[in-house]
């Protein structure tokens, strides 16, 4: 070790090289990696300068949501009527939660693709990327955040597919914001069907008594700011099931965090 010191000066400068050497071998093992596997796009798999983006023609489809939207639901506005408006569905229909924040419209484009991958070809890494936008997205509900909790999955369908993908992304979140993830406030304690092809009100009834908050979590949260997790958000039913449960459990209050909504326009 004296002679380490004696060959770089004083041990700060040791401590500097050192510093270097390891960035010049993390830049260089990344251009090598680039090399063995050239950058492509997350959706479409073309050619890109980075990992883990959208090539130029796939982040134009993107139908982002952006602000005018209502601050309940957050479904967007055709035209900007002013700050703080409410939809007529969150007034009708007030959800258990209090808001909802999303990345993108569930299209048939990039961001349908970028979720079927996600779940279905074991894409993880593409949950960086989700889950960075998400953090933007959600900005200002993450602000006032305590804890986020992902909506869970049932043991046999976490067994089936081996990961949770909200789980994923709120790790994403958790490192993008800080805030801590809780993967396991939230509980799906009955296996329910696909939503697939159900009305709005069979969704709710299929949610009925899924999910619970354990007894172990509720000091967890209880008297917390909740986030919800998820990855696409259809007609609302898991996440006020998941809300509900979540206040029964103690949370003080409950927003949601999602990648993409189903948008139903007119």
């Amino acid at each position: 070790m004296d002679e380490l010191f004696q060959s770089s000066g004083t041990p700060s400068n040791w401590a500097l090289r050192l510093k270097a050497s390891t960035a010049f071998l993390r830049h260089g093992g990344k251009r090598i990696l680039d090399l063995i596997y050239p950058p492509a796009c997350l959706a479409c798999m073309a050619a890109t300068g980075e990992i883990g983006t959208l090539c130029p023609a796939c982040w134009n489809e993107v139908r982002f949501i952006e602000r005018p939207f209502c601050e309940r639901l957050g479904t967007p506005f055709v035209q900007d009527l002013g700050p703080g408006l409410l939809s007529p569905e969150a007034m009708a229909n007030p959800p258990v939660f209090q808001r909802a924040r999303f990345v993108a419209r569930f299209e048939d484009g990039p961001a349908r693709k970028l979720i079927h991958r996600l779940k279905y070809g074991d894409r993880l890494e593409i949950a960086d990327a989700l889950g960075l936008w998400m953090a933007r997205a959600g900005r200002d509900i993450l602000s006032e955040a305590d804890v986020l909790v992902p909506v869970p999955l049932h043991r046999r369908r976490l067994l089936a597919r081996r990961f949770n993908q909200a789980a994923l992304l709120a790790a994403v979140v958790s490192r993008h914001t800080g805030v801590p993830s809780d993967p396991f406030a939230l509980e799906r304690v009955k296996a329910t069907p696909p939503q697939v092809g159900l009305s709005r009100l069979q969704r709710a009834q299929n949610l009925q008594g899924a999910l619970k908050v354990p007894e172990a979590a509720q000091l967890r949260i209880g008297g917390r700011r909740v986030v919800l997790v998820d990855d696409v958000m259809t007609s609302g039913a898991t996440t006020n099931a998941a809300a509900r449960a979540l206040l029964r459990g103690g949370a003080a209050q409950v927003d949601v965090l999602v990648f993409a909504r189903v948008v139903q326009d007119g």
